[in-house]
């Protein structure tokens, strides 16, 4: 599956369309040094998973199974376009097992408000077709449905829903208990797919319908064993993210003219960048200032990953130079540097780079927020300091997002 097409959707259309490699200087250089040449460059170096999320549940009781009549919660975060796979076994059967359409459960309607209440039509019966249902025997036969089965008769899924935070909790009840089809379920997994911005990474998660099962299937659908599935959706979830366009700035000085760690927004524009990568006002803005000799801007598009942009300035002796993107899966992150550079210097300045929160937007599951730009959407305002990204999300470590080289 292609997986290189990312996108930051900005609220005003053509926005980052309309950025182009740009520059002012607005100072009158009077010193005797040759100015000198730089190339910047921005590169995208993070390692795109096929789920933003992903975990597994179980019963409470002294069993982790979950028999008629009891129930289980999972919560998880997701925006416009996203669903929720899940599995779990049907533990009356030689090799059957309950998953949700693909891709998932559908969470939003056309116009993007949040489903909720019982979405159980969405769990179907699907029989792995590993073992014959009636003498145990191996055989090898593709994944069906269950045809003779109403799956949502066992099962009950209902929805709520979180707007702020953009968080569901979905609760799975086991209604099986005075049917034909009586049933403990097994421990189960669930995901999320990370979406690109134009497609999820993972259309059909866990199986491919009218195909040969895979062994972490298998061993569900034939034991109740989710730890082979655990282990591949552990190796394959985490926090991604396009970076937009980056502002480049030449100052004089020891304030560094984008921000200020520890203060709120000034309304110069950081907030757009950080909020939806318009680097537009912030351009304007720095501009203005005295001590600001020169404004550039790498790259017109989101940065994907395994993608770089990159500007060339001009600096004299004593000049600075500063810097921000955003993090696109953000509601309002951006990557700045936090400790003060030369614009003579040359190499990798990633460890001079750090994520910041800018305080303007509420923040939610990076990559899985439905206020995010990523989903079209507009970040609750808040009024908080400047500071660095915490810990609350597992955030891949800045060497691991974004590489910055002067040259």
């Amino acid at each position: 599956m292609k997986k290189t097409f990312f996108k930051i959707v900005a609220p005003a259309a053509g926005i980052l369309a309309a950025l182009v490699l740009a520059s002012c200087d607005n100072s009158e250089n009077n010193m005797m040094d040759t100015p000198s040449q730089r190339t910047i460059t921005f590169e995208n170096i993070v390692t795109p998973k096929d789920f933003v999320q992903s975990g597994n549940f179980q019963g409470t009781g002294t069993a982790p199974v979950i028999l008629p009549g009891q129930s289980v919660s999972i919560k998880f975060s997701a925006g416009k376009t996203q669903a929720l796979m899940f599995a779990t076994m049907y533990g009356a059967s030689k090799d059957w097992f309950f998953a949700s359409q693909q891709p998932g459960i559908k969470l939003f309607d056309m116009n993007g408000n949040a489903i909720t209440g019982d979405v159980s039509s969405s769990v179907l019966l699907w029989d792995n077709g590993t073992k014959d249902n009636m003498t145990g025997q191996p055989e090898s036969k593709p994944i069906m449905q269950v045809s003779n089965v109403n799956a949502s008769q066992l099962m009950k899924l209902n929805l709520a829903y979180n707007d702020v935070t953009s968080e569901f909790t979905l609760t799975i009840t086991n209604t099986s208990g005075g049917t034909a089809n009586e049933t403990p379920f097994s421990p189960g997994v669930w995901a999320v797919s990370n979406y690109s911005g134009s497609q999820l990474l993972n259309s059909a998660p866990f199986f491919t319908p009218n195909a040969l099962s895979n062994p972490e299937i298998t061993d569900i659908a034939q034991m109740g064993n989710i730890d082979k599935m655990k282990l591949k959706l552990n190796a394959n979830t985490g926090i991604m993210t396009g970076l937009s366009p980056a502002i480049v700035v030449v100052y004089r000085g020891d304030k560094n003219p984008i921000y200020e760690l520890g203060k709120s927004d000034s309304g110069m524009g950081l907030k757009e960048i950080a909020q939806s990568g318009n680097v537009t006002k912030l351009q304007n803005s720095l501009k203005a200032l005295s001590n600001v000799k020169a404004v550039y801007i790498a790259g017109n598009a989101p940065v994907t990953p395994g993608n770089k942009v990159m500007a060339a300035f001009t600096a004299d002796p004593g000049d600075k130079i500063a810097y921000a993107t955003m993090f696109g899966f953000s509601n309002d992150w951006f990557y700045a540097n936090e400790q003060s550079i030369e614009a003579n210097a040359k190499g990798d300045l990633t460890s001079k780079t750090t994520l910041f929160d800018s305080g303007t937007g509420i923040d939610q599951y990076p990559g899985a927020g439905n206020h995010q730009a990523l989903f079209g959407g507009t970040p609750q305002p808040e009024n908080m300091n400047i500071s660095k990204v915490g810990s609350q999300y597992p955030v891949p470590a800045v060497q691991n997002v974004i590489k910055v080289t002067v040259n």
